[in-house]
C-alpha cells in the first residue's frame, strides 16, 4: 500500500494567487515565460533565465543561483506563506463540462524505488539531472507531480464533502480551465485519509511527471545517504504529487507529423499503406479516429481514414494493442524508416488539445509532408501497462488541464 503524509504547504495568500500561480516549467518556452510573467509570477523562480537580459541558459550557474534567490525573496515579501501545520488540500480542474477532484500530498521516495509508484514511460537522465538540481538548490518541490490511483469510495466522498465548501482559492486561468483549491483544516480528517491510503490504495500510477518524480526519488536518496541518522520519516523521504482517482481522467490524443515520404512517391506511399490498412479517402474537412486501430492521416489537402487489418497487432499484447505502436511498427518504421521516435529530426508530435486543424496547419505549410491523428489512450490501458511493468512507447499520453504550479509548495524540512 502507498505511503502519505500532510504538509504545511508554503502558498500564496488569497487576493494575489492568480499573481503567483503559473503554467508548468515545461509548458512554455524561456519567450513566453518572459511574456507570461508578472513581479510575482512562480515563473521567476521555475524559469528564472527569464530574469536576464538577454535571456539566460537554463543550466547556467547564474540561472540556478537566481532561482534560490527568488524563491526566499517570494517568502519575505509573504507572496509565500507557510501554513500553521500539516494538511491535505482539494485541487479541481474543470475542462469545459469536466471536472477532476484530486488530493494534494506528500508521497514518499521508497514507494518510486520499490515499484508501488508505477512508472509507464521512460525517463531522460538528462532531464531527471536538470529537475534534480532544482529540487536540491531549492530544498523544496516548486512544482506537483500527477498521480491516478484506482477509486476509493470512502476517499471520493471525503473529496465531495470537501469541495462542497468555501473554496481557498477559485480562478480561470488564460486557457479558460478553472482552477479551484480547498484546504482541509479538520485533523481527524487529515488522519483519516492518511489511514485510507496505507490500508486500501495499492499504487499511485504517475500519470505526468515522470522525470519529476525520478529526480526527487534520487535527491530523497542523496539526503539519506547525507544523514547517519536517517529514519524514513524525514520530510525529504516525501514529496509533493496531486493524486486524482482513475475515473475522473481522460486521455487526450497524441499525434504525429512527419516531414518526408522516405524517398517514396505518393503512388508508392499508398501503395505501401494499402498492405496494412484499409485506406478510405474522405475530405478535406477534417476526419477524427471512430475507435481503437483506426486512424486519420492527413496529405495533400485531404484527409484518410485508416484502418489496420486484423493479425496486424495482438489485442492481448498490453503494448501491442496500442495504437502508437501499430503505427510505429506500420508507418514510421516499416514505410517511412523512422527507427527511433526519441532521436529523429523527421517527426514531431503534437498535442491534441490543439486540435487536429493544427495538424493540416503544419502539412499545409509545406513544414510537414504528412500527418497521422490517432484515437487516445484509455486509462485502463495505462494502468495496465504500469502493472504489468511495461512501458509505453514515446509521447503517448497527453493529460490536460496541466496542473497549475504555485498553489501548493513542499519543502524538505
Amino acid at each position: 500500500m502507498v505511503r502519505v503524509k500532510p504538509f504545511a504547504a508554503l502558498r500564496p495568500p488569497k487576493d494575489i494567487v492568480t499573481e503567483v500561480a503559473a503554467p508548468p516549467y515545461d509548458v512554455l518556452n524561456s519567450e513566453e515565460a518572459r511574456k507570461m510573467a508578472g513581479e510575482k509570477s512562480l515563473l521567476h523562480i521555475t524559469k528564472p533565465e527569464i530574469d536576464f537580459t538577454p535571456i539566460a541558459g537554463e543550466h547556467e550557474q547564474r540561472t540556478y543561483d537566481r532561482a534560490v534567490e527568488n524563491f526566499q525573496a517570494w517568502q519575505k515579501k509573504g507572496w509565500l506563506v507557510r501554513e500553521d501545520k500539516e494538511k491535505y488540500y482539494v485541487y479541481a480542474q474543470t475542462m469545459g463540462s469536466r471536472t477532476q477532484y484530486g488530493l494534494v500530498l506528500c508521497a514518499h521516495t521508497d514507494d518510486y524505488a520499490n515499484g508501488i509508484i508505477k512508472k509507464h514511460e521512460l525517463t531522460r537522465k538528462d532531464k531527471e539531472d536538470d529537475r534534480m538540481i532544482h529540487v536540491r538548490i531549492q530544498n523544496a518541490n516548486i512544482e506537483p507531480v500527477f498521480f491516478a490511483f484506482k477509486d476509493n469510495a470512502e476517499l471520493g466522498a471525503i473529496i465531495a464533502k470537501t469541495a462542497a465548501g468555501v473554496p481557498e482559492y477559485k480562478f480561470i486561468d488564460e486557457n479558460d480551465f478553472t482552477h479551484t483549491f480547498w484546504v482541509i483544516d479538520d485533523d481527524a480528517v487529515n488522519a483519516r485519509i492518511t489511514e485510507i491510503f496505507t490500508k486500501d490504495v495499492d499504487a499511485f500510477y504517475v500519470a505526468d511527471g515522470h522525470h519529476r518524480t525520478a529526480a526527487a526519488a534520487r535527491v530523497g536518496a542523496e539526503k539519506r545517504a547525507q544523514n547517519p541518522h536517517h529514519t524514513g520519516d524525514e520530510e525529504y523521504n516525501f514529496f509533493m504529487a496531486v493524486c486524482f482517482p482513475e475515473s475522473q481522467l481522460a486521455i487526450i490524443d497524441y499525434n504525429r507529423v512527419v516531414k518526408d515520404l522516405n524517398g517514396l512517391d505518393p503512388k508508392a506511399f499508398f501503395k505501401a499503406l494499402e498492405e496494412d490498412f484499409v485506406v478510405e479517402k474522405k475530405s478535406s474537412e477534417i476526419y477524427h479516429p471512430a475507435g481503437l486501430h483506426n486512424f486519420s492521416m492527413y496529405f495533400e489537402g485531404v484527409w484518410y481514414s485508416l484502418t489496420a487489418k486484423p493479425g496486424r497487432y495482438d489485442d492481448a499484447d498490453p503494448i501491442g494493442v496500442l495504437d502508437v505502436t501499430i503505427l510505429s511498427n506500420l508507418v514510421l518504421d516499416k514505410i517511412l524508416g523512422i527507427k527511433d521516435l526519441r532521436t529523429s529530426d523527421r517527426i514531431d508530435f503534437v498535442g491534441g488539445i490543439r486540435g487536429l486543424g493544427e495538424l493540416a496547419r503544419r502539412v499545409d505549410s509545406g513544414e510537414m509532408r504528412v500527418a497521422f491523428a490517432l484515437y487516445p489512450v484509455s486509462m485502463q490501458q495505462l494502468i495496465n501497462i504500469a502493472d504489468t511493468g511495461n512501458i509505453m512507447p514515446p509521447k503517448t499520453t497527453w493529460f490536460e488541464p496541466k496542473l497549475r504550479s504555485g498553489l501548493a509548495i513542499h519543502t524538505l524540512d
